[in-house]
């Protein structure tokens, strides 16, 4: 018998779940965000393939949105009511005794000891699918990272295996960021090193990452590169390393008085959020400013607290660093958590 990870995917999983309540929106472009009102500010949560196919997916501004398909489908995030089909869809992978590692609301690892581990992934499709008549894709590797990639061969509702022999010929000459881990700031950092491909940077020496993103990071990226991960898959409950709230505003702020006040408010949501749990240990803020730049500043408080107080004072300081003469369309604040 031989070990395997599995990565399961929820299909398009917030349209899907609206698709099960109104059968009606079938085959039609379903926009899920924000509440529901594409002429506010607020992004895509998830659309459906038939949206996508028009150009909308996750990220995508609503009124963007909007503009595009213009007779799309547009629903409000049902948050509980999605959280409840996950459980759902949880129990059922769990059903058979299998190790399940939660990742979030529509992903989830699977331990298992198989010799034909693609009827293992049938079967847990069957499942989830007779649970909760819900689809879902089964990536297949020898670790978390090639299951996880293995994913986006699958889609949709489909079941696809890496193994470190197909490693290279699938990704080799892909860029860097096609790997789980690495986005568009790491990159572009590995490209000014001369490393542009997967390939490449698993044949890089470790010295020159090491020197370039650190001891603990450098070999990380080696590892990627060649399709490595030592990480287990666990059922342990996922202990959140950060929490926080954010609003978008339907009119720009101009006054940086009310910036702050905003500010405050957030700290002091976050901070209510947090108590009894983990303690903070540093606060960011994110600013988007108009039309579209983002920027991000933060304080290391002077000891894990949950202090309100704290937190909101280390907002306010991290607050400063911003530039105040421009106008802001999002603010959000972050605590990070001791672990």
């Amino acid at each position: 018998m031989t070990r395997w990870v599995l990565h399961v995917d929820l299909d398009q999983f917030l349209a899907a779940v609206e698709m099960l309540r109104r059968p009606e929106l079938r085959g039609r472009a379903v926009v899920v965000g924000g509440d529901g009102d594409p002429t506010k500010r607020g992004v895509v949560s998830t659309a459906s393939y038939e949206a996508r196919a028009l150009g909308v997916g996750s990220g995508t501004p609503m009124r963007t949105a909007a503009r595009r398909i213009p007779d799309a489908v547009f629903l409000p995030v049902d948050r509980e009511h999605y959280e409840a089909v996950s459980a759902e869809v949880m129990a059922a992978l769990r059903s058979d005794g299998t190790v399940v590692e939660v990742l979030g609301w529509d992903e989830a690892f699977l331990a298992v000891e198989s010799d034909d581990p693609e009827s293992v992934a049938r079967e847990a499709q069957e499942r989830v699918r007779v649970a909760t008549g819900l689809n879902c894709t089964v990536g297949i590797g020898a670790n978390r990272l090639q299951a996880k990639l293995a994913t986006g061969y699958g889609k949709p509702a489909g079941v696809f295996r890496i193994t470190s022999e197909s490693w290279f010929g699938l990704l080799g000459d892909q860029r860097t960021d096609a790997l789980w881990g690495i986005g568009t700031k790491t990159s572009r950092k590995l490209a000014e090193m001369g490393i542009a491909t997967v390939r490449q940077l698993a044949d890089t020496d470790e010295t020159g990452l090491v020197a370039r993103f650190g001891p603990t990071n450098g070999p990380w990226l080696l590892r990627l590169g060649q399709g490595r991960d030592s990480a287990a898959v666990v059922d342990t409950p996922r202990v959140a390393r950060s929490r926080g709230r954010e609003v978008t505003f339907q009119q720009d702020i101009t006054d940086w008085q009310d910036v702050r006040r905003e500010v405050v408010a957030l700290a002091r949501r976050v901070a209510g959020e947090i108590a009894g749990g983990p303690a903070a240990i540093r606060v960011v803020v994110k600013v988007r400013y108009v039309p579209f730049t983002t920027v991000l500043h933060s304080r290391t408080l002077p000891g894990p607290t949950l202090d309100p107080d704290m937190i909101e004072t280390g907002a306010l300081e991290a607050l400063e660093r911003f530039d105040s003469g421009r106008a802001v369309r999002l603010l959000g604040v972050r605590t990070e958590l001791e672990r």
